[in-house]
């Protein structure tokens, strides 16, 4: 299993985000916390435009609930010291459509992997298509349970 190399800057996953906003430690193995707790404190903690996205989707079609309204949770996430928003430059686009091997269509995860390719990022996410994936060598991704 892929561990989180020291001083590596990460990419969270949607539901990653999601999940250590809302205090869902148990989601988590205690390596992988500290790891994100070490990237927030050294500001290499990373999310994609495309995670704010999803967030608001999912708040539309009343998949998950917040507790506040959706742009209010999201700036207060975003605000999290350490944690930057990463652009979506036309190369992470351009390298969305290109991605090497077999991913899969879905063009929220395309450009979530295309962001961590583009800005050597290691993205921590539990979507096992993700996963497998880096696991044949094409993004750095690393499971929230390791």
């Amino acid at each position: 299993m892929p561990r989180i190399p020291p001083a590596l800057p990460l990419l969270l996953d949607t539901h990653v985000w999601i999940w250590l906003m809302n205090g869902d430690r148990e989601a988590f193995s205690n390596r992988c916390l500290k790891a994100i707790e070490s990237a927030a404190y050294e500001g290499r903690l990373h999310v994609s435009p495309m995670a704010v996205w999803e967030i608001g989707m999912l708040v539309a079609k009343k998949r998950i609930r917040l507790g506040m309204d959706c742009l209010v949770w999201v700036q207060n996430a975003l605000a999290v010291p350490g944690t930057h928003l990463c652009p979506l430059s036309p190369e992470i686009a351009v390298d969305s459509t290109r991605l090497p091997g077999n991913f899969h269509g879905d063009p929220a995860d395309r450009l979530l992997v295309a962001t961590a390719r583009i800005m050597r990022l290691t993205l921590v996410t539990q979507d096992e298509k993700i996963l497998r994936y880096g696991e044949k060598g094409f993004v750095k991704a690393v499971p929230v349970n390791h």
